[in-house]
């Protein structure tokens, strides 16, 4: 999920609490809030924001200072969720998201540019860029909804 939010930094956010508002994933305690409808909503809609203003030549480069702290803020948020909806350590949780941020920010930017250099155009690479992001952040919740699911399973065997 951290490379994910490096390279569109709603996306992470807004799948794991629809999966969460869903009942995929066990979100409780504090970070039952991602399991709201009004979280999906809102997450998701700025996701889809994300994506339109993503095209537009004048978006800041995800590399720069506010939008890479956003990032890093955003991101060790879907780690810290993603961990415990595993039942893992929330700190294990944020340190990956914050790596999983700067391979995703950085290698998806000179990826991007590489391509656009290509193909002469930035349009085609900046939505083939968010469709991978959106498939790679529903893969995980995938991932991460079996992994839980198979948690507590384990965890009844032993009560």
């Amino acid at each position: 999920m951290g490379v994910v939010t490096g390279m569109r930094s709603m996306t992470a956010l807004a799948v794991l609490c629809w999966a969460a508002w869903l009942g995929l994933l066990p979100e409780t305690g504090w970070a039952a809030w991602s399991a709201m409808a009004a979280a999906a909503i809102v997450f998701g809609l700025c996701a889809a924001g994300e994506y339109a203003a993503d095209l537009s030549p004048r978006a800041p480069s995800r590399t720069t200072m506010v939008p890479l702290i956003a990032r890093l803020v955003f991101g060790s948020v879907a780690g810290a969720l993603s961990a415990r909806a595993l039942m893992e350590p929330v700190a294990g949780g944020v340190a990956f998201g914050l790596m999983g941020v700067l391979i995703g920010a950085y290698g998806g930017v000179r990826v991007r540019v590489w391509l656009a250099k290509k193909l002469g155009r930035d349009w085609p690479v900046g939505v083939a860029e968010s469709a991978i992001a959106l498939g790679l952040a529903l893969l995980a919740a995938r991932m991460l909804h079996i992994d839980a699911t198979r948690e507590a399973a384990h965890a009844r065997m032993f009560l």
